[in-house]
């Protein structure tokens, strides 16, 4: 008689505990990298049970990101080739024009894109931009899409501001677990984060925050990652899973790569422990092969950005992408 392995009972129990009330903060880092630690075909498998709970496991979510204003941020995020403390050849550029902004949104809703994410290099936007930025929230919702906005901190009268323009989604990454975080950013605390996030959560806009693999962390590290992201209460609705894009001239180019499988499981935790939310395939997926790709949708991923560019990286095109979800038997969410 042929055996079929199962997933330990003691994992079953503790995922289903928290599925049942996902707004309880309760993931401890220890409980998140137990499930790390799961053989591969028992974590895919808890992670597609999850999934299919709450979700259509053939549809994806096409988003689509443009960057409104490129290039020389203050901030020294290791990974970022906007930073101005790093010669990446990124050339600081201005605002874009409103028009600019809407075709770009027409071109990608007739790609089939149904959310719009528009991303600023700035530390904070300053006043005078935000009646700008909320101009191109009203129009860019105004073609029927979803906006999703990232313009780095805000403090609550801005988030107020993007909620009366109609903003549905605010996207502020925490980047990684909190005891890791200052070897890669100096210039932004973990607490900063924390505060824009829950001020946009006040405003009523809903939150889109992930972070970033693959930076030279630990397991246990991407663990912390996690469970900070789970024990928002209530977790992100969105949440983009990043593999680290290493560009020269940046601190973190030469990093050792990230085990590809390894980023399997950290789409597979994200899943289990935020169970409602969209879990995004973000940056690295140029890098990766349609055999990995499709390893992440088995693990739960269920949306991803849809183009030719991510803000400065390139990006799978939209003619790849249609045929990987061919061949699949994946379909665009409505």
């Amino acid at each position: 008689m042929t055996t079929i392995a199962t997933i330990p009972l003691s994992a079953v129990r503790a995922t289903a505990s928290r599925t049942a009330a996902p707004a309880e903060a309760n993931w401890r880092v220890a409980d998140v990298e137990a499930h790390f630690e799961l053989p591969f075909m028992d974590l895919l498998f808890l992670a597609q049970q999850v999934h299919r709970e709450h979700f259509d496991a053939s549809a994806v979510q096409l988003s689509t990101l443009l960057s409104i204003k490129t290039g020389g941020c203050p901030e020294d995020c290791g990974y970022c080739p906007q930073s101005a403390h790093f010669d990446t050849g990124v050339e600081a550029n201005k605002l874009m024009a409103l028009q600019e902004v809407v075709d770009a949104a027409q071109a990608a809703k007739a790609q089939g894109a149904t959310r719009f994410c528009m991303g600023a290099a700035w530390r904070s936007p300053k006043a005078r931009d935000m009646e700008r930025v909320s101009e191109m929230v009203r129009e860019v919702k105004a073609l029927g899409l979803e906006t999703c906005m990232t313009l780095g901190m805000l403090n609550a009268e801005q988030a107020q501001s993007l909620d009366a323009a109609g903003l549905d989604y605010y996207n502020h990454n925490l980047d990684s677990a909190p005891e890791f975080y200052r070897q890669i950013i100096s210039t932004r605390t973990y607490q900063d984060r924390l505060d824009t996030l829950a001020n946009v959560r006040q405003a009523g806009i809903k939150v889109c925050s992930g972070g970033i693999v693959g930076m030279g962390e630990s397991r246990v590290q991407r663990a912390g990652l996690i469970a900070q992201l789970a024990n928002l209460e209530p977790y992100p609705e969105s949440v983009p899973i990043n593999n680290l894009v290493q560009v020269t001239g940046t601190p973190l180019a030469g990093t050792a790569p990230l085990d590809p499988f390894e980023f399997v499981r950290t789409i597979a935790v994200a899943r289990i422990t935020m169970p409602k939310a969209m879990v995004r395939l973000s940056a690295g997926r140029e890098q990766m092969d349609d055999a990995l790709q499709a390893l992440c949708f088995a693990a739960g991923a269920n949306s991803i950005f849809y183009g030719d560019r991510l803000l400065t990286t390139s990006n799978p095109q939209a003619a790849r992408d249609r045929a990987l979800f061919d061949r699949l038997g994946l379909r665009a969410m409505p």
